[in-house]
């Protein structure tokens, strides 16, 4: 009876055991879980988890913040009078939603309990006791952790994946709470920067196509920013995008626990182009690989796509890997020969390549005089160069305008992307639109148009 009260129960939790949530903003799950420890656990994808040892009992309160909703993050926008009053608003949520779990989860196991008491018995009355005890044995969990309870154990949180760094960029949790003002004005007036930097892209001019001309757009260091992916889809949509090219540091520790950031890139509307950067790991670029429409380019690697013949180097340096010294400058130098050598290979058998694609700089100027176009990131600004032997090289800004760690400089870092159009027949660049938003904050859209300056004669 005891193995069929419990697995019963379990398996109601794990089947019918969950709530979906509004709290203020966000959209949340929350799940009772069976737990020897107790304590509640927020996962924020894809950032990592935060613990609380909030009680102690065998179940423990899962909450996994899956997005921002747009309506709501919306209306904050356009009535920033209700930001004083989103404390009370996410207080309200959280309370609903807990009685809400509560019910739930009390059905959950009766149920559980009880449809396996008749599948083991066969019989009506085993199968309510079953059920009850389950009732009982819940509420019995609820009692502990009631009487538990701790809330002072927000100060002592324990962070892991990305927010493990929480701490360094949002203070010390003792100040969080004597300063709890304060942090609530900031929590909120994030939520509303974003929304701004996500309606700055509907204010773009929408661009009539000439079906002469290809059009690619070029990404680079995101960061793990969010708010990049709704960008990019806007932007692929308003341009009509033939193809879309990362040169890299898509990620910013490239750890496994990033990786469902990724899973937007698929539905952006484009075929995706990417090549590793310095933040990127070998981790990031197989899961990338597997992804449906995304092309990964690695040691000269060249594709075809939308009629664009492309190739590309992952950077030879995985910056975050402490393990490994650095080799600086002569191993990128090094890894744009070897692109170099490839794009001359690719040309000598017929099939040149219209554009590279190099993370560093560094190893993207090694491709002069082997490629009309070559493109790179990481310094997070433009450059726009003509090389010495007449290849051009465009370094893209940040679209993720710095990724989290805009949030710690004293001004926010633009977002940067471009939107270059090449010639259907030749695939020789003829104009470029650079695009610029403001970062976290800012409402600003600027579009510039530029013109490659003739060759001399």
């Amino acid at each position: 009876m005891v193995s069929v009260v419990l697995l019963g129960a379990w398996l109601g939790l794990l089947i019918v055991g969950s709530v979906r949530t509004p709290v203020g903003p966000v959209d949340t799950n929350m799940t009772l879980r069976p737990s020897f420890s107790g304590g509640t656990k927020i996962n924020v994808a894809p950032l990592g988890a935060l613990e609380l040892r909030s009680h102690v009992a065998p179940i423990r309160l899962d909450v996994d913040v899956d997005r921002l909703d747009p309506a709501r993050s919306t209306a904050l926008v356009e009535h920033p009078e209700r930001i004083s009053g989103l404390q009370d608003e996410i207080v309200r949520d959280i309370s609903r939603g807990t009685v809400d779990l509560a019910v739930r989860s009390c059905v959950a196991v009766v149920a559980g309990a009880t449809a396996l008491g008749l599948a083991v018995y066969r019989r009506p009355r085993p199968a309510l006791a079953a059920g009850g005890l389950a009732l009982a044995l819940l509420t019995a969990a609820g009692a502990t952790a009631f009487a538990t309870w701790n809330p002072k154990s927000v100060l002592e949180p324990k962070f892991s994946g990305l927010l493990a760094g929480a701490p360094s960029v949002v203070g010390n949790a003792r100040s969080i709470v004597t300063e709890f003002d304060v942090y609530q004005q900031e929590l909120a007036r994030l939520v509303t920067n974003v929304t701004k930097l996500y309606e700055a892209t509907s204010t773009l001019p929408a661009y009539q196509p000439d079906p002469a001309t290809m059009r690619v757009l070029h990404v680079s260091d995101i960061h793990l920013n969010p708010a990049a992916w709704h960008i990019v889809g806007s932007l692929v949509k308003q341009y009509d995008i033939d193809v879309i090219i990362d040169s890299g540091d898509t990620m910013d520790h490239g750890s496994t626990a990033e990786n469902a950031f990724l899973d937007p890139i698929p539905d952006l509307g484009a075929p995706y182009v990417w090549v590793r950067g310095n933040h990127d790991s070998q981790a990031t670029q197989a899961y990338l690989s597997k992804l449906k429409n995304v092309h990964v380019l690695d040691n000269g690697r060249a594709v075809t796509v939308a009629g664009l013949r492309v190739a590309g180097t992952g950077d030879p340096q995985f910056t975050p890997d402490r393990t490994v010294k650095a080799q600086g400058d002569p191993a990128e130098r090094m890894a744009g020969l070897r692109l170099a050598s490839a794009l001359r290979d690719q040309e000598a058998a017929g099939t040149p390549v219209d554009v590279a694609v190099a993370h560093n700089p560094v190893a993207a100027r090694e491709t002069d005089g082997a490629v009309p176009l070559v493109l790179a990131g990481h310094v997070h600004h433009r450059v726009n160069e003509v090389l010495k032997f007449g290849t051009r090289l465009k370094i893209e800004g940040s679209t993720g305008g710095g990724g989290l760690r805009a949030l710690q400089n004293k001004e926010p870092e633009k977002v940067r992307t471009s939107v270059l159009y090449l010639d259907r027949s030749t695939k020789r660049l003829q104009a470029w639109d650079e695009i610029t938003l403001g970062g976290l904050g800012l409402t600003t859209a600027e579009v510039s148009r530029h013109l490659p300056t003739p060759p001399r004669p």
